[in-house]
């Protein structure tokens, strides 16, 4: 479901269809740091579980209504070619390698939240959205790079965050 392939899949809106320039199709692209996104979206909202096996889901939940608001939000002129959401690898990056202290304070993520991790992929895969995340990279290491592929054939970057 996840990689970080460097083609990344044209959007599923009406934009991938952009009229020709002289140098071919506008390349937009946007980026959704899907990792801010759940973050925000547990933090706003209570705890909401599933009746039928107690399962927490306020966060799937939240990050839904949020992602659903900006693929109707980027309808438009200004819309992106391509779209994607960038999640955070659950695993140590090369910077805990390089320096064994990196983030050592920052608490891990609450239990009730570590469940809903795997349905916000599913719900971001369901809403049309390719998903990309990289073992030993965050998410911000890879919209970086994504961002640099996207000025370097032309086109532009859009980072969408909390």
């Amino acid at each position: 479901m996840s990689d970080a392939s460097t083609e990344l899949p044209a959007a599923d809106t009406d934009q991938a269809e952009r009229p020709l320039t002289q140098d071919g199709p506008a390349l937009r692209l946007w980026m959704i740091d899907a990792s801010a996104y759940i973050f925000r979206a547990y933090h706003a909202l209570p705890p909401l579980t599933r009746k039928s096996d107690g399962l927490p889901v306020g966060a799937v939940q939240g990050y839904c209504n949020m992602l659903w608001k900006l693929l109707q939000d980027m309808k438009g002129a200004d819309g992106p070619t391509h779209l994607v959401a960038i999640f955070d690898h659950s695993e140590k990056t090369f910077r805990n390698t390089l320096y064994d202290q990196y983030k050592a304070h920052r608490p891990p993520p609450p239990e009730d939240l570590i469940p809903q991790f795997p349905l916000v992929r599913e719900a971001t895969a369901a809403f049309g959205v390719h998903c990309v995340e990289l073992p030993g990279y965050e998410a911000d290491d890879l919209i970086a790079t994504y961002a640099c592929k996207a000025r370097d054939a032309g086109g532009e970057a859009v980072i969408v965050s909390s």
